[in-house]
């Protein structure tokens, strides 16, 4: 989950040393939002965790490359007053349109969602815009996932490619790699997150010899959990098994 701060109002220069982190104060429920084909909507619930300030809450979608779209998935409401201490509900609806979209395969999008506070009545104010930014995945019918069953990052795959490995994505689903390590060491501090695409491969950073025979990585979930691949590499070839 990603937070972008956005400046509402000037603030005087000497007032920037005491600016301290905020925290969002209109939260989401998860870190991912999965929409499935067939669905007449997918409710978001959210909340103000603010005691005593009303804020609205702005939700909208992305494509993957960060454009603005209201087709083939729709946030509604789009604006909510949301009063101190309160609960509120966004709904994603597909429309029509989704029936364009591949069906062999998940699509990418973002999901938004941006607190705007009440303006301010006091002289040389910031006020802070916090906006949470969430991976959405629209996944057509015929891909629902049994949760019951073996995962289906378990199909994902690493093979040798000089001194990398190199992950196969085999699945229909985007997998978003974490973390790596080996059977040793679970965190290589140079690992840098990777999405795998649908029936993609990519080079992974960390070295052959960083990763061993016997590599560790960590994916996100449905619910945002962090469940651990452990691969067995026989010649060029790694197979998965997760950690239990």
């Amino acid at each position: 989950m990603k937070a972008k701060y956005l400046m509402l109002f000037p603030l005087v220069l000497t007032a920037l040393t005491v600016i301290k982190p905020a925290s969002a104060a209109v939260a989401l429920d998860r870190t991912r939002v999965i929409v499935g084909g067939g669905t007449v909507a997918t409710t978001l619930n959210i909340r103000n965790n603010s005691k005593d300030t009303p804020y609205l809450a702005q939700g909208w979608i992305e494509d993957e490359n960060g454009k603005k779209i209201q087709s083939p998935l729709l946030v509604v409401p789009p604006l909510q007053r949301m009063e101190p201490d309160s609960r509120g509900q966004l709904k994603v609806q597909p429309l029509p349109a989704v029936s364009a979209l591949p069906q062999d395969r998940e699509s990418l999008y973002y999901f938004n969602l941006r607190e705007v506070p009440p303006k301010s009545n006091k002289p040389n104010t910031m006020q802070l815009a916090l906006q949470t930014r969430v991976k959405l995945f629209y996944r057509p019918q015929g891909l629902t996932i049994d949760h019951n069953a073996p995962a289906p990052q378990l199909k994902l795959t690493l093979k040798k490619s000089g001194d990398r490995y190199m992950a196969v994505n085999p699945t229909p689903y985007y997998v978003t790699l974490v973390g790596a390590g080996n059977s040793s060491t679970h965190n290589i501090d140079e690992f840098e997150p990777v999405m795998l695409a649908p029936k993609s491969e990519q080079t992974l950073k960390p070295t052959v010899a960083q990763l061993g025979n016997a590599p560790v990585l960590t994916y996100i979930n449905d619910y945002g959990g962090r469940p651990k691949l452990k691969f067995n590499c026989q010649g060029s070839l790694c197979t998965a098994q997760e950690v239990k």
